[in-house]
């Protein structure tokens, strides 16, 4: 399930400014849900023993450019404990370290150097040095250890132990890595060099504020023998839109599973829908008939709960899915958008993810301040300009009735307005076949991630980029 890294692989800064490396090691997009070991975790849906919090404080040095960083920081032998200490998640610029910067149309290095896609400053591209030390949680000695990290801004290197285990750019999507062949007893040390700018940089030219850094979540986490990796469930309604259908498809990792059980549970707890099926491979599809069902708006969001229980070759029960879902039909009828056969108006807002403190690190609190506030206003609608937001933000817009268009990390718009000038020689990513792997990989992570969120009506390719189909 993930991008090899041979185990000798020498990282290089060329990475940095080359179209076609974007991912390396990086463990492959995959569906948000969550996973317990029993029935009873699965349904409290509370935090995951399987999930275990690297946030907090980290070993810090910033240097302006690369030629001026700690170099060997990842190797064993260097400590770095007698660094400074940093917030993870938070921000380089908001905790002391260089400057925030707002830019709209422009890149923010114009005007300051002449670069063209996709050259990238060797003086002015701040680097963040982010050391860990950590100890495999108990209990999880024979098992696979991975690491997740929610967003980091723009591109960044991982060492484990001294050993190099990946490389990922794209600011707003997970990057995860399988850490289980570089672990050791006892302490172990993580090692993340992040980068302010990269390949990434020209296709993250949004209206904001330029910040770098782990801005969001780290946390490792285990799997058990038999693994949901994947979950994809979508929901379907008859002519009438009373009869409600859903099919659950399934990608497995680990040992061999028996059976796959799939139990559909309304809001109060009711068994609405079952079946089982046996499993042979590692990919799995099932249907099940809900018949009738409350359906899934704004106004009334209703959402049920499928849970689904995997069972080892043994038969026992090793794995519990809770997945909510809701049951809508988006469609276009005569041109006019419809909802569940009803005319959709959006009443709607742009919402960056913004807190005037901590920037785009932001909390439960502030989303349910904005859930509130869109509610307050009788606003129905959000687009989460202009880039994938944290997972959470989607459960909230699923239980409290927001409709989401969900957007892609893409925007090249200094590539093609210069001052009010167009000049076709800079646009990105237009037809250009070194750029489609890299923005293609953007439109992936954010699908596969979001993909079971009954708020998300539509899906942006993007924000101001073009200059080719």
């Amino acid at each position: 399930m993930k991008q090899q890294v041979e185990r000798n692989l020498t990282p290089s800064l060329e990475w940095l400014s080359d179209p076609s490396i974007y991912a390396i090691g990086r463990v492959h997009a995959h569906s948000d849900h969550r996973y317990y070991q029993t029935k009873n975790e699965a349904e409290a849906l509370g935090e995951m023993p399987w999930r275990h919090s690297l946030n907090g404080s980290w070993k810090f040095s910033y240097a302006q450019n690369a030629m001026e960083r700690q170099v060997h920081f990842y190797k064993e032998n260097v400590s770095c404990r007698g660094w400074k200490d940093i917030k993870v998640p938070g921000h380089i610029q908001l905790q002391g370290y260089g400057q925030p910067q707002y830019v709209n149309t422009m890149y923010p290095w114009d005007g300051h150097e002449h670069l063209r896609p996709p050259m990238i400053s060797e003086d002015h591209n701040p680097v963040g040095s982010y050391v860990k030390y950590f100890e495999v949680p108990a209990g999880w000695e024979q098992r696979p250890v991975y690491i997740s990290f929610q967003g980091v801004e723009s591109a960044f290197y991982i060492w484990l132990n001294g050993e190099f285990v990946g490389y990922s750019e794209d600011s707003f999507t997970p990057s995860e890595f399988d850490l289980t062949s570089y672990l050791t007893e006892g302490e172990n040390k993580l090692a993340v060099e992040v980068y302010q700018r990269s390949t990434g940089s020209w296709l993250e030219d949004q209206d904001f504020w330029r910040f770098s850094g782990i801005f969001r979540e780290v946390y490792l986490y285990t799997v058990p023998d038999v693994h949901v990796r994947d979950l994809h469930v979508q929901t379907d309604l008859d002519e009438k839109f009373e009869q409600g259908t859903l099919t659950a498809v399934m990608q497995l990792i680990g040992n061999s599973a028996s059976k796959v059980l799939l139990e559909l549970k309304d809001r109060a707890g009711n068994l609405v829908a079952s079946g089982e099926s046996e499993v042979s491979g590692d990919s799995l599809s099932l249907t099940l008939a809900a018949t009738k069902v409350q359906l899934w708006s704004a106004e009334a969001p209703n959402l049920y709960t499928l849970y689904v229980s995997v069972y080892n070759a043994s038969g026992d029960l090793v794995e519990v899915v809770p997945q909510k879902i809701g049951f809508r039909k988006f469609e276009m009828i005569d041109k006019i958008m419809h909802l569940n056969g009803k005319r959709i108006v959006f009443k709607g807002v742009n919402r960056h993810e913004f807190n005037p403190r901590f920037g785009r690190s932001i909390t439960k609190e502030d989303m349910l301040w904005d859930i509130k506030t869109l509610k307050q206003a009788n606003i129905n609608a959000v687009r989460t300009s202009h880039y994938p937001n944290m997972t959470l933000w989607y459960e909230l817009c699923d239980e409290y009735g927001v409709y989401v268009i969900d957007e892609m990390n893409l925007e090249s718009h200094g590539s093609w307005q210069k001052m009010g000038a167009v000049e076709p020689s800079w646009n990105i990513p237009g037809n250009k076949p070194e750029w489609q792997d890299i923005v293609m990989d953007r439109a992936v992570s954010m699908v596969e991630r979001d993909k079971n969120h009954p708020s998300i009506l539509i899906w942006s390719c993007g924000n101001e980029s073009f200059a080719g189909e």
